[in-house]
């Protein structure tokens, strides 16, 4: 959140904007999302991010939280999608629409180089074993294929699994201090659409929930545009939400 201290040290134009946060005040999902959009006065159309404060242990394996979430109205923004396939998938990862095929010039690229120019890969199961050496490169990056994310896929479920992948569809993943961050879409998106985005975000982290976290899995809730101040959420209501 904006404090006076925090405002001395910004621009004049994030110290504007941020005046329309009340500090301290904790905002309904609705109210949080139409003051984020006023926030947003930049030319570019920014992204609307949430963060979630969780009350997981990063230090535990068995509270990690990592799962997906599809976004019923997109994040706004195309993302490029490598498959790591070969034989007759190839052809249907290209008619799918994939951007790039992870074939063998492709792994040894990543390897040597470092190259990840892409946002999502996938892969076919018979893959793996021949893309395990990219782990220590793709993994931290959140860009390994993984069965439990949905991106280790069979043959006949490409064509879904990269048109979800170039959509709605965002992987999020608890950090070091235990916050999980994520787009919920554009700042030009309505508040309706932003508002069930958010609740389909929110009930991927519930459904994600670890068994080894105990107690309230939530301790805060913001709401932010990319370039702009954090905006506070009442989390008994934003925890209500819905899906429709």
């Amino acid at each position: 959140m904006t404090t006076a201290r925090s405002l001395v040290k910004r621009g004049k134009r994030y110290q504007d904007i941020a005046k329309l946060v009340e500090y301290g005040r904790t905002y309904l999902p609705e109210e949080a999302i139409d003051l984020v959009k006023q926030t947003a006065r930049t030319t570019v159309d920014e992204t609307v991010e949430c963060h979630i404060r969780t009350n997981a242990d990063p230090r535990h394996a068995d509270q990690l939280i990592r799962s997906v979430v599809m976004l019923p109205h997109g994040s706004g923004k195309t993302r490029t999608v490598l498959a790591f396939v070969q034989g007759e998938a190839e052809a249907i990862a290209r008619d799918a629409g994939v951007d790039y095929i992870g074939d063998e010039e492709t792994i040894a690229r990543i390897e040597k180089n470092g190259w990840v120019e892409f946002d999502v890969s996938i892969a076919t199961p018979d893959m793996m074993g021949r893309i395990g050496r990219l782990g220590r490169i793709l993994g931290r990056r959140g860009l390994m294929p993984n069965p439990r994310t949905g991106t280790v896929v069979q043959v006949k479920d490409l064509p879904r699994a990269i048109q979800e992948a170039k959509g709605g569809r965002l992987e999020f993943r608890m950090d070091r201090s235990a916050n999980i961050h994520c787009s919920i879409g554009k700042a030009s998106f309505s508040t309706q659409a932003l508002l069930e985005n958010l609740t389909a975000l929110l009930d991927a982290v519930s459904q994600a929930r670890p068994d080894g976290v105990k107690g309230q899995l939530y301790q805060g809730i913001h709401l932010a545009t990319s370039m702009g101040p954090g905006v506070k959420l009442d989390l008994t209501r934003a925890l209500s939400l819905k899906l429709a």
